[in-house]
C-alpha cells in the first residue's frame, strides 16, 4: 500500500485537529467571554448554539458537496473559513462581532470532518476502514487538548488577541498543507466533480434518508455525541471552574483525561465494530448507559463531587467520541459509495443538533436562577445539567425504533426483495 495513503489521511487528520481546536475555543474562554462581552449565561449559549446550527445546518448541503466535488476542496475552504473567523473572534469587541466570528468558525467546520472521513474508503482497504474511521475522530479530539493546554495559558497569559490569532494561524498552516499533500483518489490528483444534475443529489439524499441504516446512525451519533459536545464546547470548563470549584488548570486537566479516554477507547471499539457488526447498536446503548450512570452519580452527589467522581464522570463522557463514530459507520455499510457523503452529512448532524438544543436549555435554566448573572452555585448547575437526561432519552427511542427498521430491510433484502446496496445487520 506504501506511505502515500498515510501521509494523505496525515494530512487530512491535522486539519480536522485544527477544526476541533477552533471548535472547541469558544468553551475554553467562556468565562473570559462573558467579561469581555458583559454577557450572561444564556446570551454566552447563543453563541456556542449559532456555531452549531450553522454546523449541523451545512451537513447536507456540504454532503452532497463533497459527493460532487471532494475533499480537497472542502477541507482547504473549510480551514481559511475558520481561520477568518478566529481572526474575526481575535479583534472582536462587542456581540455582532462574535456572533460573525462563530458562524465561519461553524461552516469551515462543517466542511472539514466529513471530507476528512470520506478519504478513508478511497485510500484504504475496506477492513480497515473501522478502525481508521476511529481513529481520524478520536485522533482528532487533540484539538480538544490544544483548547485546553495551549490556549488556556494563551488566554491566561498574553490575553484574548494573541490566543485567537494564533488559532487564526493555525488554520492557515493546515489549509496550505492540505494542498501539498491531500488528493482525493490515489488516481485523480483532484477530484474534479461527477457530471450530476441537482435533481440527482436530491434523489440521493432521499435515497439516503429514507433507508433506516441512515437514520439509525443518526441516532446513534445523536446519543453518544451531544454529552461530549456540550461539555467540550460550552457548558464543561463553567462547571467545573464555576460549580464545582476547580481551578483553571485543573479543569484543563480534566479536559485533557477525557481526550485521551476518547483516543485510547476508540481502536478498542472500532475493532469490535470490525468483529461484530450486529452488535453496533448494543455498543452504542451501552456507552449512553455509561455516560448517563456517571451524570447522574455527579448530579446526586450532595454538595460538589470529590476529584476522583469528577474524573469518573469525565472518562465516560471520553466513551462518547469513539461511540458516535458507530454511527458513521452505520452510514457507511447501508450506503453505496456515490452517496457516502450525503449519508455521512445526514448522520453527522444528530449529535450536533442535540447538542445545541442542550446547550441553550442549560443556559436558559442557569439564567433563571440566576437571573441572568455569573455567580454560579452547584446546585444551579445541577438543575441544569439534569435536562441532558430527558435529551438522551429521545435518543435511545430514536435507536430503538430505526434498529427495528433496520433489521427488518436487512431481513427483506436478505430475501431478494431488495437488492445493491452493502448491508449488515446492526
Amino acid at each position: 500500500m506504501g506511505l502515500r495513503p498515510w501521509a494523505v489521511w496525515a494530512a487530512g487528520l491535522a486539519a480536522y485537529i485544527v477544526a476541533v481546536l477552533h471548535r472547541t475555543s469558544l468553551g475554553v474562554a467562556g468565562l473570559d467571554a462573558q467579561e469581555r462581552f458583559g454577557v450572561g449565561a444564556s446570551a454566552l449559549a447563543v453563541f456556542a448554539v449559532l456555531q452549531l446550527v450553522v454546523y449541523a445546518g451545512l451537513q447536507i448541503p456540504v454532503g452532497l458537496l463533497l459527493d460532487r466535488f471532494g475533499s480537497l476542496r472542502l477541507v482547504v475552504v473549510g480551514a481559511l473559513v475558520m481561520a477568518a473567523g478566529q481572526t474575526v473572534m481575535a479583534f472582536a469587541d462587542g456581540l455582532s462581532g462574535a456572533i460573525l466570528a462563530r458562524v465561519l468558525v461553524g461552516a469551515g467546520d462543517a466542511m472539514t470532518f466529513i471530507s476528512v472521513l470520506r478519504l478513508v474508503p478511497h485510500w484504504f482497504p475496506s477492513r480497515q476502514v473501522p478502525v481508521l474511521t476511529q481513529l481520524t475522530g478520536i485522533f482528532g479530539q487533540t484539538g480538544q487538548v490544544l483548547s485546553a493546554i495551549p490556549l488556556a495559558a494563551l488566554l491566561a497569559g498574553p490575553g484574548w488577541n494573541p490566543a485567537f490569532l494564533s488559532t487564526a494561524a493555525a488554520g492557515v498552516f493546515v489549509a496550505l498543507v492540505a494542498l501539498a499533500t491531500l488528493r482525493d483518489t490515489p488516481d485523480r490528483r483532484i477530484n474534479s466533480g461527477t457530471t450530476m444534475s441537482w435533481q440527482q443529489l436530491g434523489t440521493d439524499l432521499g435515497s439516503s434518508w429514507r433507508h433506516p441504516g441512515t437514520r439509525l446512525g443518526l441516532w446513534a451519533h445523536y446519543t453518544t455525541a451531544f454529552t461530549g459536545a456540550v461539555f467540550a464546547l460550552m457548558w464543561g470548563v463553567p462547571f467545573l471552574i464555576a460549580g464545582e470549584g476547580l481551578s483553571r488548570g485543573t479543569a484543563g486537566a480534566l479536559l485533557t483525561v477525557f481526550v485521551v479516554t476518547g483516543m485510547a477507547a476508540g481502536p478498542i471499539l472500532g475493532l469490535l465494530t470490525q468483529r461484530h457488526p450486529r452488535r453496533r447498536s448494543w455498543l452504542v446503548l451501552g456507552i449512553v448507559a455509561i455516560i448517563m450512570v456517571a451524570w447522574l452519580i455527579v448530579l446526586a452527589w450532595p454538595g460538589r463531587a470529590p476529584l476522583p467522581v469528577l474524573v469518573l464522570l469525565v472518562v465516560a463522557l471520553g466513551l462518547g467520541g469513539p461511540g458516535s463514530m458507530i454511527g458513521f459507520d452505520f452510514a457507511r455499510s447501508f450506503n453505496p459509495p456515490s452517496r457516502l457523503g450525503t449519508a455521512t452529512g445526514l448522520v453527522n448532524v444528530g449529535g450536533f443538533v442535540a447538542a445545541l438544543v442542550t446547550i441553550e436549555l442549560i443556559g436558559l435554566i442557569l439564567d433563571a436562577r440566576t437571573g441572568g448573572g455569573n455567580d454560579y452555585h452547584i446546585d444551579d448547575f445541577k438543575a441544569a445539567m439534569s435536562v441532558q437526561f430527558l435529551v438522551a432519552a429521545v435518543g435511545v427511542a430514536g435507536i430503538l425504533r430505526t434498529r427495528r427498521l433496520a433489521r427488518r430491510r436487512v431481513e427483506a433484502e436478505a430475501s431478494g426483495l431488495e437488492s445493491g446496496v452493502e448491508v449488515k445487520a446492526s
